[in-house]
């Protein structure tokens, strides 16, 4: 028994956002139907390299961005642009309870898939519109990506190296803007579908990535709202903490010359402070007035952080860890992503899952975060092949005989 049983989803969404909350939805057991253009699916099957390779090593089509992001799901392929396929899909909408679409505004009503359209023939459906933009507002029909998204909503604006250190605006490593959009997507589905079995009332969610991006400003958001002074970068630095960054250390013995090695130091409390101070063995910074309370530290960051940084250097960074963690201090390693995986924490949470996939018995991705003591996450690969499932839920759900499914295909429609 999943969370989710008996919760059908018809998911018209491509790329990162939507397939984000639907692959989340599918983890708890939602029922999600993948509908992809024939011939080409998800833009993302063809976003690669890297590809997945076969057991002989051979290139595989399966690109690793769409396995990470599917997985749980079935695929159907449908031409929407066809009047078969938007009948096809307003036949599907009767027996769904949450319909997701990442079109263009105004696309969807082109084809009567709308909100409107779509509620007058199943007024329990939760209808979620994930656009760059949302739908309304002067920038509504502007197309909008994860990256530029970054860029408008602030988020470049604060990350990278300080401007008088040589830095420059900087991206997220992942398309943060996308990720967020989809979470808040899904919560807000969950929110609608509980309102939907109280009520019998459905309703649409309007979900923008630049909202979602002003709203991850978070802290950052509020400093600039109460203050009025606007934030710049600090690179690996926290703008209301200190001592909260990266430092370099020592190298182990034996490194090559020229090797810097680096851990993170995120120092929270005051009391974490004087816990720090005391394993580098500098107890007396804990009791001057200027470093004392972290209001102090960081109005005095500009001595503070010099200062520790020559201490930081006078150790290893096993050294710092070891004794760090025993005190109690926050810190860390910078580990790629080899390491990640190879961590032993990573693993005890079985954070990558093996499947046997059709083109490679040993198949590994992330698996879901979601740990649930009742109602366990589903673990499926994601449908390997366009359309793998577009006989099974067509007979399934809507009863079609193998002569219509085969005028359909003739007609191009599926």
């Amino acid at each position: 028994m999943n969370s989710l049983d008996g919760i059908r989803v018809l998911d018209l969404s491509r790329v990162l956002a939507g397939p984000w909350c639907t692959q989340t939805l599918a983890d708890l057991g939602a029922d999600v139907i993948k509908v992809e253009r024939p011939g080409t699916g998800d833009d993302t099957r063809s976003w690669g390299p890297p590809f997945l390779h076969d057991a002989q090593g051979r290139e595989t089509p399966e690109a690793a961005y769409y396995l990470g992001t599917n997985r749980n799901k079935r695929s159907l392929t449908c031409d929407i642009a066809q009047p078969e396929g938007q009948q096809l899909i307003r036949e599907l909408v009767g027996h769904c309870d949450v319909f997701i679409e990442n079109f263009k505004v105004g696309d969807m009503a082109r084809y009567k898939l709308d909100y409107a359209s779509l509620s007058a023939l199943n007024p329990r459906l939760v209808y979620c519109s994930v656009t760059g933009f949302g739908q309304t507002g002067p920038c509504k029909d502007r197309a909008g990506y994860d990256y530029a998204v970054q860029g408008i909503g602030g988020l470049m604006s604060i990350t990278g190296e300080r401007d008088d250190l040589g830095g420059g605006p900087q991206k997220v490593g992942v398309a943060v803007a996308d990720l967020f959009t989809g979470l808040y997507a899904t919560v807000g589905i969950l929110a609608a579908l509980r309102h939907a079995e109280r009520t019998g009332q459905g309703q649409h969610l309007d979900m923008a990535l630049l909202d979602t991006q002003v709203a991850m400003l978070a802290n950052l958001g509020a400093n600039y709202l109460v203050s009025g002074k606007v934030p710049g970068r600090a690179g690996n630095a926290h703008q209301n903490i200190v001592p909260y960054q990266v430092f370099e250390v020592r190298p182990p013995e034996g490194s090559v010359e020229g090797t810097r090695d680096h851990l993170i130091l995120a120092v929270g409390n005051d009391g974490q402070f004087a816990k720090f101070c005391e394993v580098a063995g500098v107890s007396s910074l804990a009791r001057d007035p200027r470093y004392a309370r972290n209001a102090e530290r960081v109005r005095h960051r500009g001595e503070l952080v010099p200062l520790l940084e020559g201490i930081m250097k006078t150790r290893t960074k096993a050294d710092w860890l070891s004794a760090l963690e025993a005190a109690k201090v926050p810190c860390g390693a910078i580990n790629n992503l080899a390491e990640v995986f190879a961590h032993e924490q990573v693993r005890a949470r079985a954070m990558v899952s093996t499947w046997q996939h059709p083109h490679r018995p040993d198949l590994q991705l992330v698996s879901s975060p979601l740990k649930m003591s009742r109602t366990p996450v589903r673990q499926d690969l994601p449908p390997p092949l366009l359309g793998q499932h577009t006989s099974e839920v067509l007979s399934q759900v809507l009863g079609y005989s193998p002569t219509q499914l085969e005028a359909l295909r003739d007609q191009g429609v599926i």
